[in-house]
């Protein structure tokens, strides 16, 4: 809509996860090295985790177009409240499978065949779930067990394991110590740090054709993190409105102004209270949050975990800074005197 306006030739912050617009951070880049590493080593399980809005999905796109494609046959899963059964048939049908009947057994069997097929071309399985974090326990299990099939040293199927930290919890439970003495390498994902904001922002303007005008003043773009936490999905929304309102208040500027005023329009859809973030300068080091060491790190590796320490929701809210309670007081005070408008137009 506004493209023409600022000279682009895309939507600079789209939402949909284009892995065009893929930015390596220093923490994308090292979970992209712990997922290559894992096609690399070929067997087990890969988790990667973070918060909402942090880059999961975009970096599971951009991995899928570096897969050795004549080795490794990858498949996809999304959907993932269903339960134990219903989740074999959904991954029957990530690879392209039509069992012969719609029985437990009859997937399985029809499962084994084809890994043991690519096994015969050369080839692997690569099941990559996204929103793991819904798994429940008995389809984690079930998982597990289809990390059983092998021939001889070679496994037929490996497991990337794509979620929220919820699955962290879930699979540092002791029902999981079966399944977490296979994950391989494990990596969370936090937010931009401040020095990353501006090369990310620049990043999706040039790749949408933005040729330095308008300029963004430095102090927007601590605006922008002070706004958004250094979330990336926030730092897109937030941008893409100031960019929208410019293009219709025929002002071009992205200034701290512009950015203040786009958040504020913004902060009942991107509340902390909601999202998980509080707002302010997240936690972090290096740009990859601070380490902890966790069941899910197998003994000896190398592969560090990263955990993000969020803020309660009661702190602030991360596109106002201020309190989430008093936001919610003013939700309400906004209601009653909605109210009363009402009430007095009928009376009238």
């Amino acid at each position: 809509m506004y493209e023409s306006f600022y000279g682009l030739r895309d939507q600079p912050f789209r939402m949909n996860p284009d892995p065009d617009y893929f930015f390596e951070s220093k923490a994308h880049r090292r979970a992209l090295a712990h997922l290559e590493y894992g096609v690399h080593k070929g067997e087990g399980f890969i988790v990667i985790s973070g918060e909402i809005g942090t880059g999961k999905t975009i970096l599971i796109r951009s991995l899928l177009r570096r897969l050795p494609r004549g080795t490794v046959v990858p498949g996809q899963i999304v959907s993932t409240q269903v339960d134990a059964d219903d989740f074999l048939r959904l991954v029957a049908g990530a690879f392209g499978i039509s069992p012969a009947g719609t029985e437990k057994s009859s997937v399985l069997q029809s499962l084994q065949r084809y890994f043991l097929g690519l096994n015969v071309q050369g080839k692997r399985a690569l099941l990559i779930i996204d929103e793991a974090q819904n798994l429940s326990p008995r389809v984690l299990e079930e998982l597990r067990l289809l990390s059983n099939y092998q021939v001889g040293k070679v496994s037929l199927l490996q497991t990337f394991l794509i979620g929220q930290p919820e699955l962290r919890t879930t699979l540092e439970s002791p029902a999981m110590t079966k399944l977490r003495q296979r994950v391989t390498s494990s990596f969370h994902l936090t937010a931009l740090p401040r020095e990353e904001v501006r090369p990310y922002v620049e990043h999706r303007l040039r790749h949408a054709g933005w040729n330095g005008q308008p300029k963004i003043e430095e102090a927007a773009i601590d605006t922008a993190f002070r706004l958004t936490g250094g979330v990336p999905r926030q730092l897109s929304a937030l941008f893409d409105r100031t960019l929208l309102a410019g293009f219709l208040n025929d002002n071009p500027s992205i200034s701290v102004q512009a950015l203040q005023e786009a958040g504020e329009e913004m902060r009942f859809e991107l509340d902390g209270a909601s999202n998980g973030y509080s707002g302010g300068a997240p936690a972090q080091a290096n740009g990859a949050g601070s380490h902890r060491k966790s069941a899910l790190e197998p003994n000896g590796s190398s592969s560090s975990v990263t955990s993000a320490t969020v803020a309660s929701a009661n702190e602030s809210s991360p596109l106002t800074g201020k309190p989430v309670e008093a936001s919610l007081a003013n939700i309400s005070e906004q209601l009653t005197s909605i109210q009363k408008s009402v009430r007095q137009y009928f009376l009238e």
